[in-house]
């Protein structure tokens, strides 16, 4: 039956729960056994029931995805091309009310902001839904960048600033920047490019990335052709069933000569509520429901139907400090980085588990998690208030906010060895694919080096808290017990 060729409406008429079938490049699967066990829930796939799924299904899933979770029975044959309708399009309007417009040159957009702009009249409202998108009233996504507002710079004078190097020593890898791309999932949703185009992108450069749990390609795709010395990080999202996770670390530890350590994300053991990635879900996933009723998706999850609570399906939350990290230590030793540090007491206990773990990342996840969380400024003031010995005993990394090269010269200047951009890396994409996210990193690198002639700082090891003024933010920053035992860590207490 496999080779048999189906005509279009014949497929159509298999849209129900008790017999769903979909059309992948080209080719017919019945999916119905499979809807109970898709990691997004069954509503998504009914969704596309009877229909040609191709358009939908691959910028989200990189290559094997089907043969590593249909049977081959699935595959009952292929579909008359001649019979398959394509609807026009019609321009897609984003939230700022305009319609798609040709695309600008990359010299004319001049900041990340311009960036952002072109890409969301390029890209599909999905995609820019789900990369716009963070949690409840996107309190913390907007004070990620508004804090570095109310830092203010001290520039020096008489200082030979002819030359700048923007380099620096990363887990002990050597980087052009200490701009990172931050893990950013489904990058081809924004550009066929994909994250392979954003590892090109940060070649030109040298920076580092970290690659998405939930990349759209594969990690031997993304890396394939990578420059010598070029550094990637894993993120790791630990999966409910561990064997998952497990593969997943075989198949890292077997590259490390591209992979230099494993990111462990815990700032979203949840997934947030993102109501601008549910929305551009609800039209497809409220019709599905109605007709299908409760059998179509029995799991009623909270949150609606959006990508990103899609991808969390499956993510586990029961992870703590006693038993992940043994866990981690058995099946890796890549070097750790903890991803989502929010207190100093957090990065406190982090650096009592060196040189296993030997870095973390403050970040509240773009403001996708918990809205109200902290930026990652307060929390590098409070490590500097309570416990700034951390900054000896691992490198401190920061996400989120980043729009300027003043705002990565001011996180260096707290004591952050690295700074790293995500939804930027993703609107650079969508804004002109591979050379987007290289003019990206050009604009960021072009106004630290600026920031930093102007304050008078040849490298990077000579910023310094001396360059800032942070007055105004340390007024907001927590102020209780510290709530540190520092017993057996380290000898003398700086508190």
């Amino acid at each position: 039956m496999a080779n048999k060729v189906f005509d279009a409406a014949e497929v159509a008429k298999h849209n129900t729960p008790d017999s769903c079938w979909v059309i992948l490049y080209g080719n017919v699967y019945d999916v119905t056994d499979f809807l109970s066990q898709h990691p997004g829930g069954s509503k998504i796939i009914l969704s596309l029931a009877g229909k040609d799924a191709t358009e939908d299904y691959d910028p989200v899933h990189p290559p094997g995805t089907l043969e590593e979770n249909l049977k081959p029975e699935a595959r009952l044959g292929q579909v008359n091309p001649d019979s398959l309708v394509r609807p026009a399009k019609e321009p897609e309007v984003k939230d700022d009310g305009e319609a798609d417009d040709r695309p600008l040159p990359m010299e004319a957009l001049l900041n990340l902001d311009d960036i952002e702009k072109q890409a969301t009249r390029l890209i599909p409202k999905k995609a820019w839904a789900y990369y716009y998108s963070a949690g409840d009233d996107l309190y913390s996504k907007s004070f990620n960048n508004a804090v570095y507002r109310d830092i203010l710079l001290r520039p020096r004078v008489f200082i030979d600033c002819t030359v700048c190097d923007m380099s620096t020593t990363l887990l002990g890898h050597k980087v052009g920047l200490p701009i990172y791309v931050a893990p950013a999932a489904m990058a081809r949703l924004a550009h066929p490019d994909g994250e392979h185009g954003i590892a090109k992108a940060a070649s030109r450069f040298g920076a580092m990335q970290i690659i998405s749990n939930n990349a759209s390609m594969t990690p031997e795709q993304i890396v394939e052709g990578a420059a010598p010395g070029q550094v990637f990080g894993w993120q790791l999202y630990v999966q409910t069933h561990r064997r998952k996770s497990e593969a997943m670390l075989r198949r890292i530890n077997a590259m490390r000569d591209r992979f230099k350590f494993v990111c462990l994300t815990l700032d979203a053991p949840v997934p947030g509520k993102r109501e601008h990635d549910e929305r551009s879900n609800l039209d497809r996933t409220t019709t599905v429901e109605s007709a299908s009723n409760a059998k179509a998706d029995g799991e009623r999850r909270p949150g609606g139907g959006g990508v990103g609570q899609q991808l969390f399906f499956g993510t586990a939350s029961d992870l703590t400090w006693e038993t992940t990290l043994p866990w981690l230590a058995e099946h890796t030793d890549l070097p750790i980085v903890l991803k989502g540090v929010q207190t100093h007491e957090d990065a406190y206990l982090a650096a009592r588990y060196a040189p296993q773990v030997q870095a973390v990342i403050l970040s509240n996840h773009g403001g996708r998690a918990l809205d109200t969380a902290p930026p990652a400024v307060h929390t590098l003031l409070e490590i500097r208030k309570y416990c700034p010995e951390v900054f000896s005993k691992i490198q401190v990394w920061v996400d989120g906010g980043i729009k300027r090269g003043t705002d990565v010269v001011k996180a260096l200047c707290l004591g952050a060895s690295a700074v790293g951009v995500g939804r930027a890396a993703l609107f650079g994409l969508g804004a002109g694919g591979q050379a987007g996210v290289e003019r990206m990193f050009e604009i960021l690198a072009s106004e630290a080096a600026t920031c930093m002639r102007l304050l008078g700082a040849k490298n990077i090891s000579e910023l310094g808290p001396r360059f800032i003024n942070t007055r105004r933010v340390e007024r907001d920053i927590y102020d209780g017990d510290p709530g540190l035992d520092k017993r057996g860590l380290w000898e003398r207490s700086k508190l």
